[in-house]
């Protein structure tokens, strides 16, 4: 069962921006997927980045990533994921609530995220730190109030882009650190597998999101 909660709670987050983080160390390569761990600044939990190359345009990426109410199918354990305000079509708010096993309590968060490219490299940064207000807290759910991730996503040739992830979540409540640590990786690789085979699907596949270079 505390495999599975480290599993959910990893992919809760995969929208929400992590501190600099230099001292990385591999801990896992699966399926062209690379993950590290980094240990960040006044925090006993774990810094996770997550490498890949996947064959899809940066429009396929974001529109997957932006669709934030298609997470209950691909998210591991996600209960809902609704947008809140769409402020414009680079930059959303959104709540999501994650179901845990009993007699574990489910969790939440508020996210904001914000799309952004560097019209010369055309590399994408999606950032979505976990913000507060917008839901009122809920009883017997705890909010999840200290998350912070950032996607890169950089051309690697013709139908192919490289991408980074990472994350660094404390999922609040009574979880031990050396609980959260011990599967700090899977999280972040099983969402990157699942990203791979999602963004081929036909609603993606053929995106164009007008504000990117692709």
């Amino acid at each position: 069962m505390h495999k599975v909660l480290l599993i959910t709670l990893l992919l809760t987050a995969k929208f929400i921006p992590v501190a600099a983080q230099n001292n990385w160390i591999p801990e896992v390569e699966k399926e062209g997927i690379k993950i590290y761990t980094g240990v960040l600044p006044n925090s006993r939990i774990k810094a996770v980045k997550a490498q890949c190359n996947v064959k899809a345009t940066a429009s396929q990426v974001v529109a997957l990533l932006m669709d934030v109410e298609s997470a209950v199918d691909w998210v591991y354990h996600t209960k809902s994921c609704t947008l809140i305000k769409r402020v414009s079509p680079d930059e959303i708010y959104y709540y999501s609530e994650i179901s845990l096993p009993w007699p574990l309590q489910n969790r939440d968060f508020v996210a904001h995220l914000k799309v952004s490219q560097n019209a010369v490299t055309k590399v994408v940064t999606i950032d979505g730190p976990a913000v507060k207000g917008y839901v009122a807290e809920k009883k017997g759910i705890v909010r999840i109030q200290d998350s912070k991730g950032k996607w890169i996503i950089s051309p690697a040739g013709a139908g192919h882009v490289n991408i980074e992830y990472t994350i660094h979540v404390d999922p609040g409540g009574t979880l031990p650190p050396w609980l959260i640590n011990m599967f700090a990786a899977e999280g972040p690789l099983r969402i990157i597998k699942n990203l791979k085979l999602q963004v081929q699907k036909p609603v993606y596949k053929n995106a164009v999101v007008d504000y990117l270079l692709d």
